[in-house]
């Protein structure tokens, strides 16, 4: 059997939960403290950008690197990454003196071989030993994936490394790449693999391709705390001590757990990483984590759709996100399309003569509840609840565009419903308006729902609206909301929707009189 080495990685990879914003005393001492494991390679981060910030684990050059990792440990090979997505300049990699790092970790696509062929070369030119990371092992064919090990055995580089870029690989699969990998490296080639846990095959993997008993050596990336974008990554301090226990190695444990305690808990708290059903999701249909991601921060759709919504993206788009790319396919799903006259027009017949009264479920309908339970009761008021049954004010309609908030309210309500045409799963409702028609054409607020109804009402013929608990974002993380069980947090990006929305509820306000009850964030006049 080959030796096994475990390399950390957490504050690279890890380092996508928190913008790699470690801080520099934690960069510093997380590097102290890795040296006592006993671990064999640890990677201090990216090689990339132009511009060094000591806060964070992200370098334009090799020379900054020196300066967090000064003096190095004896034992402990030191590495960085750099991506030929966005590679640097060769120039700001100096000749290796032993100041800064010793090896070089290279990740490219299928479209990158031949410039990360060539970039590894001039790398080991200057010094360094390089690992070829092979990002999405899994989406290469069995040809294709002989053909890249064999072009690269050209250079004979330190390592070759199965990159489960989406967490999808399981083991039958990997044990495949691993016989494939094994049998067509050249000698003396290092065999690393870089799990993330999507669907929780990191330590499984891990511990098939140990148990294999391959003659030559392998390398397995993990990270303190399972620390990683989405799911995570394989965690360090369980596979060492699997390796302590079944491999009479003498890893230190405590060290990792004082990472954990000392800098990474504080992180997780507010940034959590782990297990996920947008992450299963994403895994189980072949797309890109971010997918998952960033869908899942639109809080709007059910398991079945956010399932058929991933299902439906292009096979040859799944691997390639990009915002863009996410919002449009969100977009097409939401916007099925209906001839929505029908209902407008029974809406414009109930509501004629009429003074509507909206209610968002903001925290302020709590604090003015007397003034707006007042005119609930106004002869001629038609009241209009959205995404909550407001049960306390006895509204004549809810309206919602949001399949998660309506579940939470079918059978719950008397009220008539009026629902957008992107609910497919929804069962009790009276009035169904076309979703497209009265979307933002903001991506960022698509699918507000207050936004949505007050145009309809205006659809609808509407003059005059009164509004209350439509308070607008904060920059809390808690407390918008009239009912807790509501909350959302949208405070990072507080200002950029209440002045995304003010500016739509200016524009509505041209057609239809808008007047609030209750204080709000939004500017309208």
């Amino acid at each position: 059997m080959g030796k096994v080495y475990l390399l950390d990685c957490t504050l690279r990879d890890g380092g996508y939960v928190n913008d790699w914003q470690f801080g520099e005393e934690t960069i510093k001492g997380f590097g102290k403290k890795i040296a006592q494991t006993g671990i064999e390679l640890y990677e201090v981060g990216f090689i990339k950008g132009d511009s060094y910030d000591p806060d964070k684990s992200v370098f334009p050059d090799t020379a900054s690197i020196a300066n967090v990792i000064c003096p190095k440990a004896e034992n402990l090979r030191y590495v960085g990454m750099v991506d030929m997505s966005a590679p640097i300049p060769l120039d700001r990699i100096a000749p290796c003196d032993g100041s800064s790092v010793d090896g070089i970790r290279v990740i490219f696509k299928k479209d990158k071989i031949e410039q990360a062929y060539e970039y590894c070369r001039r790398i080991q030119e200057l010094g360094y030993f390089i690992s070829v990371n092979i990002v999405g092992t899994d989406l290469y064919t069995d040809k294709e994936f002989i053909e890249v090990i064999e072009r690269f055995n050209q250079l004979h580089p330190f390592a070759v490394s199965i990159v489960d870029s989406f967490g999808v690989i399981k083991r039958k699969h990997f044990l495949r790449l691993v016989y494939l990998a094994d049998n067509n490296l050249a000698e003396g080639i290092v065999l690393a693999y870089h799990a993330h846990n999507n669907l929780q095959q990191a330590f499984g993997n891990a511990e098939a391709l140990v148990e294999m008993n391959l003659k030559r050596d392998i390398i397995i990336d993990a990270c303190v705390f399972g620390m990683g974008r989405g799911a995570g990554n394989l965690n360090l301090e369980l596979f060492a001590e699997y390796m302590n226990e079944n491999y009479d190695t003498h890893y230190k444990i405590e060290p990792m757990l004082e990472i954990m305690d000392e800098y990474l808990n504080n992180i997780y708290k507010t940034k959590f990483w782990g297990y996920s059903l947008p992450l299963y999701l994403s895994a189980s249909t072949g797309c890109h984590p971010n997918y998952a991601i960033y869908l899942a921060e639109k809080d709007s759709l059910t398991v079945k759709s956010f399932h058929e919504l991933l299902r439906g993206i292009p096979q040859d788009e799944k691997a390639k996100f990009s915002k863009e790319r996410a919002e449009k396919y969100y977009r097409q799903y939401q916007e099925n399309y209906m001839d929505d006259r029908d209902a407008i027009e029974r809406l414009a017949a109930e509501l004629a003569g009429k003074r509507v009264l909206l209610l968002a479920p903001g925290r302020t309908l709590a604090e003015y509840k007397d003034t707006v339970l007042a005119e609930c009761r106004r002869e001629g008021t038609a009241t209009i609840a959205v995404n909550f049954c407001a049960d306390e004010f006895l509204p004549d309609y809810v309206f919602s565009s949001n399949m998660r908030r309506f579940h939470k309210m079918q059978g719950r309500t008397k009220a008539k419903c009026i629902t957008t045409s992107n609910m497919k799963e929804a069962l009790q409702t009276d009035y169904v308006v076309n979703f497209a028609s009265f979307a933002s054409r903001n991506a960022e607020i698509i699918d507000n729902s207050g936004l949505m109804l007050l145009k309809v009402l205006a659809a609808a013929g509407v003059k005059e609206v009164a509004l209350a608990g439509m308070d607008g974002y904060s920059v809390q993380q808690e407390g918008d909301y009239f009912d807790r069980q509501l909350e959302y947090d949208f405070s990072k990006e507080a200002k950029m929707r209440n002045d995304l929305i003010s500016e739509e509820m200016q524009n509505i306000g041209r057609a239809m009189k808008l007047h609030f009850l209750t204080p709000t964030q939004y500017c309208v006049q």
